[in-house]
């Protein structure tokens, strides 16, 4: 595994963040497992007590709609953290489909506190294991990728709820958040990507043996038969970025060979992005997104090379 060199900066880099941007989804009832188990990309019903799952919610194209962060609280009830500003279109979207299904959707978002937890504010009892899952009461709390080489968690709680630790800027957080390389879809993103194109199939976004979800053909179609062409990079700019820029290579000023999927200012100076696009131009040509010029850092995870 590669990782990012770490900076003076991004070693103090340590304590909680409230994130009023994420959203949460709650699933009650006595199928709220089997639902959502043909809804999203990943496995839910073999989801422990000690798991967390990343998944996607696409279309019937394969292309993300939403991102989640689940959290089985219950056998009956499960927690969906996203983007807050696709919640209400992807829970309108879920609920087409419930049907006849025993299972209630619904925005909890007032009835939850989100933060993240950063460096030294990570529980030393939370497994060291990305998406694993720690009860802490009327809370849980998910290991997530690091970033800039910092030790990342979520901690989602009641409502009204105070989490004990230095208080971490919001901007800081973006920031690892962006390093860490695991894209969490939002708004100018949306249906841009099938999974694969941010590498969610490497780092526990997608599970290949699970039965069928909107979309899987596509999504399966893009891993076995090696159509995909684009990839998720993180890149260094130095200036700012934001979500949905494209992204063009020197060469070409005319076709874009890529896209900004977030992005957030470096404490350290400049600027650091995921950014999707095509894998010929991640050959070390330069690239630019606006007035800003991009340079590819090693992804500070393995990519799978198979299944």
């Amino acid at each position: 595994m590669t990782t990012h060199p770490v900076s003076s900066t991004t070693e103090c880099l340590h304590g909680v963040c409230a994130l009023p941007t994420l959203g949460v989804i709650a699933a009650d009832g006595e199928d709220a497992v089997k639902f959502l188990q043909g809804q999203l990309t990943q496995d839910v019903v073999l989801m422990g007590a000690h798991e967390a799952r990343l998944a996607a919610f696409c279309s019937a194209k394969g292309r993300m709609l939403a991102s989640f962060v689940i959290i089985k609280r219950s056998p009956e009830r499960l927690l969906l953290v996203c983007s807050r500003d696709l919640l209400a279109p992807t829970l309108k979207r879920l609920q087409m489909f419930v049907l006849r299904a025993k299972v209630k959707l619904v925005d909890a978002s007032d009835a939850h506190a989100v933060f993240g937890l950063a460096g030294d504010a990570v529980p030393a009892e939370l497994p060291a294991r990305s998406w694993s899952h720690l009860s802490a009461g009327d809370a849980g709390i998910v290991r997530l990728y690091p970033g800039a080489a910092t030790p990342r968690a979520l901690w989602v709680g009641p409502a009204g709820a105070v989490v004990a630790g230095p208080a971490l800027r919001e901007s800081d957080w973006a920031f690892l958040d962006a390093a860490s390389g695991v894209a969490t879809l939002t708004q100018p993103v949306v249906e841009a990507f099938v999974p694969q194109m941010l590498n969610y199939e490497s780092v526990g976004g997608v599970n290949f043996k699970k039965g069928c979800y909107p979309g899987q053909e596509v999504v399966a179609r893009s891993q076995f038969r090696g159509t995909l062409k684009r990839r998720a990079y993180v890149a260094q700019a130095d200036a700012g970025l934001h979500a949905g820029q494209e992204v063009f290579a020197l060469s070409d000023a005319e076709q874009p060979v890529g896209t900004v999927v977030q992005a957030a200012a470096d404490p350290a100076g400049g600027w650091r992005a995921i950014v999707s696009m095509q894998t010929s131009a991640a050959d070390g040509q330069p690239l630019r997104a606006g007035d800003a010029t991009l340079s590819l850092l090693p992804l500070p995870y393995a990519l799978l090379d198979d299944i």
